[in-house]
């Protein structure tokens, strides 16, 4: 409920502007929006409860559509709060000051050692896969799961959107 596209939902109705919230769904749901903004927009001036429902709907109908635009399934409003773990705040604070060190240091430290601890774990594997066939198989499923593992990060790394490197779990 704190997420960036729940807040451009809020403040689309909070300013009377359905514009404000278009950037966040696909061209293709801007019809949907306006309808939804349209009936929503009249039922806050009601009683709260009658207006809480139906922003309640408004929210849930433009992270429905945002989601499906990242080709991603929609799996409800998540609670204001939430963490987010430690990327979002660094991308959100790199966008801020337009310098993305801290977020590339940490990226880099994080990758860094996922690296090398997965391959320490291919390396101890490799010093037993004479013994058996099955320490064999245990050393080719690490080895290949390091080398495709590797493979995604790269893929992600140079996906041109975000959601063409996979599915992300930012707070709507």
């Amino acid at each position: 409920m704190d997420g960036p596209v729940v807040a451009a939902a809020r403040q689309a109705l909070e300013a009377a502007d359905v514009d404000l919230v278009l950037p966040f769904v696909p061209a293709e749901a801007e019809a949907e929006v306006r309808a939804a903004y349209d009936r929503v927009a009249p039922l806050r001036d009601n009683a709260p409860r009658v207006r809480e429902t139906a922003e309640l709907w408004f929210f849930e109908t433009v992270v429905r559509l945002h989601r499906a635009g990242e080709g991603a399934p929609y799996t409800g409003l998540k609670p204001a709060g939430l963490s987010v773990g430690p990327v979002i705040p660094l991308a959100e604070r790199a966008v801020e000051t337009g310098s993305s060190q801290q977020l590339g240091d940490y990226l880099t430290d994080v990758l860094r050692n996922e690296l090398e601890q997965r391959l320490d774990a291919v390396r101890a594997l490799a010093a037993h896969r004479a013994r058996s066939l099955e320490d064999e198989r245990r050393y080719v499923q690490a080895m290949l799961g390091y080398e495709v593992y590797s493979h995604h990060l790269y893929g992600a790394m140079r996906a041109t959107d975000h959601h063409e490197a996979g599915a992300h779990s930012h707070a709507e």
